[in-house]
């Protein structure tokens, strides 16, 4: 595809209608019937999973190019040491993490599922850091580092996410939103946008052949994969704010709706009284 293609002009210009497309269809899901919403729900939790793939492998290839940066190989002896000194790091705060999650998220024996994944967590930390201090991968621990922390954090949003109410999670049972949950919000949305990102643009990563050299005036990415990600993206973006239960967030939608009811009604009495 070239350049100067409808296509690419769609894709590239046109700012001003996009936006007026965008609030209308935010406007638009207002009125949406519940049963809708409910089905692209359903939708939206497998192409949450899918980018949940494509956010490991843009992950992994970022690791990748972060390491080969501070390589000592290529590298000065003080960039050496920082490689080291941020290994050090990822690596505490990764044993710190699955520390905090046996304490909030294992209350006692009963608590089976929650065991075998921060269990199965800290094995996979251990093979990790075990293959890259062999001779044979060439690797190192920052590389295995950035990954562990990347894991643990993937695993605490996983176990993080059951209802307050269980004994398993004692860490929302008060009901508060702390710092923390502040902060993995954050992380989460850097990890989508990096990897939405850097996924569709390097559509190349995924593709089992070699297409012939492109020309000048070809388009540097694939649009159809840049927007199918992007669409994965949207999904796994509102499976996190809905903590990946559907049901409890049409119950709360479904509450949400009959208390404004109740309000307006209430309002038009008194203003006809």
């Amino acid at each position: 595809m070239k350049l100067h293609q409808a296509q690419n002009s769609w894709h590239s210009d046109y700012w001003s209608f996009k936006f007026l497309m965008l609030v209308s269809a935010m406007v638009a899901s207002f009125f949406i019937p519940q049963l809708y919403i409910q089905i692209y729900g359903e939708i939206a939790r497998v192409g949450a999973g899918i980018f949940l793939g494509l956010q490991l492998i843009s992950v992994i290839e970022f690791i990748t190019w972060w390491n080969n940066y501070w390589m000592p190989n290529n590298q000065s002896k003080q960039s050496c040491s920082f490689g080291l000194v941020m290994s050090m790091v990822f690596y505490i705060g990764s044993v710190c993490g699955i520390v905090v999650m046996y304490y909030f998220y294992v209350a006692s024996t009963a608590c089976a599922l929650n065991i075998f994944f921060i269990s199965l967590t800290v094995l996979l930390l251990i093979v990790m850091m075990v293959m890259s201090l062999h001779s044979k991968v060439k690797s190192s621990l920052m590389s295995s580092g950035i990954m562990a922390s990347y894991i643990v954090f993937l695993c605490w949003s996983a176990i993080r996410s059951e209802p307050s109410h269980t004994k398993c999670n004692a860490h929302t049972q008060n009901g508060h939103t702390d710092w923390i949950t502040v902060l993995s919000f954050l992380i989460a949305i850097g990890a989508i946008v990096m990897a939405t990102f850097s996924t569709g643009i390097d559509s190349e990563s995924f593709s089992f052949r070699k297409d012939e050299a492109k020309e000048e005036d070809d388009i540097p990415y694939s649009y159809g994969f840049f927007h199918l990600v992007f669409s994965l993206g949207a999904m796994y973006f509102a499976m996190l704010f809905i903590s990946w239960n559907l049901e409890h967030s049409a119950r709360k939608n479904d509450t949400r709706r009959w208390s404004i009811d109740v309000g307006v009604d209430k309002h038009m009495g008194e203003d006809s009284e």
